[in-house]
């Protein structure tokens, strides 16, 4: 008999990828280094773009060996910016991945950009390297925003980059950022609703966090400006939902919203536990452990460009770490990454990745309280948050974890 809450969910979406295998290619460097940002992206004066290149392609191709007989169902490019890679590059990036795997029919290959006028004339020569779907960092649109934040475009530059984005690419998303210092909810309801207006079939919408070691946190300890309360934070991120799913886009993971079908596969693929590989500076990856009886490894590139590139260079690869993931760090990826989908985590797929029954992974009481106080749901499809569980997920989870 299932414990559950009262909450049920009428549309379940896409669970294709739970078998899926995902590569990502980190492309590190960056026009400039934006406040909040704590990615691994760097401003470099010169970068031997050729050198890169063939770092980037005798990577893929040591990942490829140690992979062998998997089919590729997505392929990302993120960083940093890559829309600052040359179209060449990403070309022979595409043309030698699907050489090296298998390649699902319905391949997604993402790049992510900014809406700057030099990126944007690209878009047509990243279309014709094999991108098909487009990623924008417009982050807001409002000129104080945008200066806020650091970033090099105007909104009349995002709104033109949009534009041809949508005019070039079957598939296009685009972030956002709120709960930003002084806005009010009227503010947001209203960029919101410009945002929708414009947007495609996906967004990605994040609360901003000050994270240590960023130009931000500096500031906010210096007093130099206040964000949202945590009560003011809620406020802004269940008005999103509420504006966001009237507009039929469907929030399929707490940040990501998509009209149905339209969800990201490749970020799909960690949320649901599946094998993924990275190549460049600092790009992590989780290789084998297709189903409990299998090890899963952990993989890690070393995170310093010039190092990780030196180090390609004298030996074919930039790996820093390979290592077995334990039995307990495997659980707990599963379910961090897992609930935060809407849809959760289903049994079929706990039950293939580790090996046993949803019900006897946890201790019973802390599971038995966060279903009863309507925080988590466990039916006869898996196991998920509720509503308010979504807003508590960081509470949630070491709870349910706990040894």
């Amino acid at each position: 008999m299932f414990l559950r809450t009262t909450e049920t969910m009428t549309e379940v979406g896409p669970r294709s990828s739970e078998t899926g295998f995902a590569l990502y290619i980190h492309w590190p460097f960056c026009l400039s280094k934006c406040p909040y940002c704590d990615f691994n992206s760097h401003v470099r004066e010169r970068i031997e773009a050729q050198r890169w290149e063939r770092a980037l392609l005798a990577s893929l191709d040591q990942a490829a060996d140690e992979t062998p007989g998997r089919t590729l169902t997505s392929l990302f490019f993120g960083g940093g910016t890559p829309s600052l890679m040359a179209p060449s590059t990403v070309a022979h990036l595409v043309t030698r991945a699907k050489a090296r795997w298998q390649v699902d029919k319905n391949l997604e290959v993402t790049l992510e950009a900014n809406p700057t006028s030099v990126e944007e004339k690209c878009f047509r020569d990243f279309f014709e390297a094999g991108i098909n779907r487009l990623s924008l960092g417009v982050q807001a649109l409002r000129e104080d925003a945008l200066r806020f934040l650091g970033r090099e475009h105007s909104v009349g530059e995002a709104l033109s980059a949009l534009e041809i984005a949508k005019a070039t690419f079957s598939r296009v998303s685009f972030d956002l950022l709120y709960a930003l210092p002084d806005q009010t909810l009227e503010d947001w309801r209203s960029e919101l609703e410009e945002a929708l207006s414009l947007a495609d079939s996906h967004v990605s919408i994040y609360q901003l966090t000050i994270e240590p070691g960023t130009t931000f946190f500096q500031q906010e300890k210096q007093g130099v400006f206040a964000i949202p309360t945590t009560a003011s934070a809620a406020q802004f991120y269940e008005t999103t939902q509420d504006m966001m799913e009237k507009a039929g886009f469907r929030a399929y993971e707490i940040s990501n919203h998509a009209k149905l079908g339209e969800e990201c596969r490749h970020n799909l693929a960690y949320w649901q536990g599946c094998e993924y590989i990275g190549i460049g500076p600092g790009a992590h990856g989780r290789v084998g452990g297709r189903s409990h009886r299998e090890t899963r490894r952990a993989r890690q590139e070393i995170r310093s460009p010039e190092r990780w590139l030196a180090a390609v260079e004298a030996q074919g690869h930039g790996l820093e770490m390979d290592a077995p993931l334990g039995t307990g760090n495997r659980l707990a990826e599963l379910v961090m990454m897992g609930l935060r989908l809407r849809d959760g985590i289903s049994r079929t797929n706990f039950r293939s990745k580790i090996g046993l029954e949803i019900e006897a992974a946890f201790p019973s009481a802390p599971l038995a309280a966060l279903l009863e106080g309507g925080f988590l749901v466990l039916d006869e499809r898996g196991l998920r948050t509720s509503t308010k569980g979504r807003l508590r997920l960081d509470a949630i989870l070491p709870r349910l974890l706990k040894n």
